[in-house]
């Protein structure tokens, strides 16, 4: 066994659940790391003989380990902000009414095709320190407010050079058909033909994303677009994703598991029909309860109906400029329990093994031989408490494929 750090007298989270034990939880323990990956995990009683006077050792007096945490959809990369926006839907105005005036999405459009590319990693930086200082070490992002060939590109980019120049993974998504551009106003079909047959193929050939999203609703596009844009992606070999059944249901999820999206994502006019189709094709729902408090919506996602059928929930902060300006993780853990009454073990494992699920990745997630080394070390009695307090930065060392990576 090769050990770079060892972590002994703590509890563990596994985050792989046990019976009814969600957490996974092992009490006084302990974690070896070496190479990037997890080593071995355990009692303290049952630690392997190793040289402990040559390895680093972290002696976490009792506090508690977890696996780094995952926010598995936001919008990091963007230019300006929506302030008045929001004034404006606090006089009563609809977040759809907004976008009708060409408000919204189409506002951060301009700024964002202005910003210089230097701008644009500068601000999103800002934005990944700040959920990286709460223990979060992968990311996914997304396109989606350049909407064209070249302000895509200049988006996925961007996040490119973030996921080479900061601890955090970046997971980069295409979202290309995000809304619609002035430029193609009464053509979204003209629109569709371009994300298709010169986006995509661009994209694939820059390797620039992983996985391609759409946001298929009454202010986005239709099923059949969706659908043209989930088969073009899945051709070109990407993984796929959807944001769905916000504002209405259009039947967008059970499109999504037709095609073996990895997630639908908002989900608050989910029928039971596309709760069946995730559960049959293994798709993970990812709930966004910033959004849902931001924009003070009373149409709740069918919780119980995703319980019952065993669909993995993942929750994320969804941190846009529009509708969800909340860049913190551990926030929406306590939303996700107080607005969506999901317990503090399920929003854990919302943030941790589900959003790893909801993102493709099987290296991450939970705490076990073999997985990343990406481990958070909190100074609190339970995990609980990472969904019971917000605001007090219980944070105490954050180790990224085992390297030592921040300490506060």
């Amino acid at each position: 066994m090769h050990a770079d750090h060892i972590i002994v007298d703590v509890n563990i989270a596994t985050m792989e659940p046990q019976g009814d034990d969600l957490y996974g939880v092992i009490e006084q323990g302990a974690v070896v790391m070496g190479e990037g990956v997890i080593q071995w995990l355990g009692p303290m009683s049952e630690l392997p003989e190793l040289d402990l006077l040559s390895i680093p050792v972290t002696s976490a007096k009792g506090a508690w380990v977890t696996p780094g945490l995952i926010d598995c959809h936001t919008h990091l990369v963007f230019a300006g902000n929506r302030a008045r926006e929001f004034e404006r839907r606090l006089q009563g105005e609809s977040y759809q009414a907004i976008a009708e005036q060409g408000g919204g999405i189409a506002t951060t459009v301009s700024a964002t095709r202005a910003a210089e590319p230097e701008q644009l990693y500068v601000s999103a930086k800002q934005r990944l320190d700040a959920l990286y200082a709460e223990g979060v070490t992968t990311v996914e992002t997304k396109s989606g407010y350049g909407l064209n060939l070249a302000a895509e590109l200049k988006l996925l980019e961007v996040a490119k050079l973030l996921d080479s120049h900061h601890p955090v993974s970046i997971q980069s998504t295409f979202l290309g058909a995000h809304a619609l551009p002035k430029e193609y106003q009464g053509d979204s079909d003209g629109y569709i033909d371009l994300v298709c047959e010169q986006m995509l193929p661009e994209v694939a050939a820059k390797k620039l994303a992983s996985a391609v999203d759409v946001f298929c609703e009454h202010v986005g596009f239709s099923h059949a677009q969706t659908e043209r844009v989930l088969k073009a992606a899945q051709d070109l070999g990407f993984k796929l994703k959807l944001h769905a059944e916000q504002l209405s249901n259009m039947g967008g999820t059970a499109l999504a598991a037709k095609y073996q999206a990895l997630s639908s994502d908002h989900l608050e006019y989910l029928d039971e029909q596309g709760v069946k189709a995730m559960a049959q094709s293994g798709m993970v729902a990812v709930l966004l309860p910033g959004a849902f408090y931001y924009l003070r919506e009373s149409q709740y996602p069918p919780i119980e109906l995703l319980h019952r059928y065993n669909v993995p929930i993942a929750i994320a902060t969804d941190f846009n400029p529009g509708t969800s300006p909340l860049c913190s993780l551990q926030l929406m853990m306590n939303m996700a329990c107080t607005l969506f009454r999901l317990t503090p073990a399920q929003a854990l494992q919302g943030v941790t093994c589900h959003a790893a699920r909801a993102l493709g990745l099987a290296d991450r997630g939970t705490l076990a031989p073999g997985q990343r080394a990406d481990v958070a070390l909190w100074d609190i009695e339970h995990p609980a408490q990472l969904s019971y307090e917000f605001g007090t930065k219980p944070l105490k060392q954050l180790w990224i494929q085992g390297v030592l990576s921040k300490t506060f």
